[in-house]
């Protein structure tokens, strides 16, 4: 038996369907958080965001939540944070970004949940080759006990109770449903899952653009369960004007690297990055790299 892994993990992934799948397959409302894994480790935890960046800092109660999990516990889920009973994917954004300073004072303003749907690793055993169906039973055996904010995910086999919560979980803010086959393993790095959402459009964070902050030329946001900045296709003249002043109220990132550019994590687009106060609605396409149009400005949290 391999041991429970390690970071950096590689998560598993989903493709975009337009049906609702049958037959074998479990059933999970697609939140609008930011995916995380949690290793509970001999000596503490370690909170990992889909592109491997460790943000155990940003989420500090989750964290100590965390340290009630058996050692060598893995986790894969989603972090929601709830405004007006609604997922805010803003504020979560924020708080995945936060600094170890921030973090504190976010955790008691904007209080965390994480929404559990895979088990990884238990004990001294990797469980990434076992069935979902496996996976499923042992995760809601070991959280049940504990309660929030760390629980599992709902799920279901019945495809006329996952229809019934595809038409009426939109209105806190679940964008779809994810299905996995009840017999298949954990293959990081694959889309494998099948996911079917309401529509295209989604809320997006602007963490940078580039050009000039009077006359943006794209903007560099942040898409819902990821945490790697991807750039916009080129802003149309009717809505520079109205993000060059949405933009000029923004500060640095909380990491005080004011006036200083980034590049993207392919290296081919630099940018100034922003504080993530500002919240977009885009609509995004999904090919091998997303393409992303700036719809409208949502305005700042």
């Amino acid at each position: 038996m391999s041991p429970a892994p390690r970071p950096p993990l590689r998560v598993a992934l989903a493709r975009s369907v337009d049906v609702l799948a049958r037959g074998r397959y479990a059933y999970e409302p697609k939140f609008d958080g930011h995916r995380l894994v949690v290793f509970r480790t001999e000596r503490g935890v370690l909170l990992q965001a889909r592109s491997g960046r460790i943000v155990t800092d940003s989420f500090p109660d989750l964290a100590r939540a965390a340290r009630a999990l058996p050692p060598d516990t893995v986790l894969d889920g989603e972090v929601v944070v709830w405004t007006g009973g609604r997922t805010d994917f803003a504020a979560v954004q924020t708080r995945a970004m936060a600094g170890r300073t921030r973090a504190a004072a976010l955790a008691r303003e904007r209080p965390a949940s994480y929404a559990a749907f895979d088990l990884l690793g238990s004990g001294a055993s990797d469980l990434r080759g076992r069935p979902y169906e496996e996976r499923r039973a042992g995760l809601v055996e070991l959280l049940t006990p504990l309660g929030p904010p760390l629980q599992p995910a709902p799920m279901t086999t019945d495809p006329e109770t996952a229809t019934a919560w595809y038409e009426s979980l939109r209105e806190v803010g679940v964008e779809g449903l994810v299905m996995k086959r009840l017999d298949h393993p954990y293959r990081g790095g694959r889309r494998d899952w099948l996911k079917l959402r309401h529509n295209e459009t989604h809320e997006a964070v602007v963490v940078g653009y580039t050009g000039l902050r009077t006359r943006p030329g794209n903007l560099v946001v942040v898409l819902p369960g990821d945490d790697a900045p991807v750039v916009s296709g080129r802003l149309p003249p009717n809505l520079q004007a109205s993000l060059a002043t949405a933009l000029s109220g923004l500060g640095p990132p909380a990491d005080g690297t004011a006036g200083e550019r980034r590049s993207t994590p392919d290296g081919t687009t630099f940018y100034t990055p922003v504080a993530p106060d500002l919240t977009v609605e885009i609509l995004w396409t999904e090919t091998r790299t997303p393409i992303i149009t700036v719809l409208r400005l949502r305005g700042p949290e």
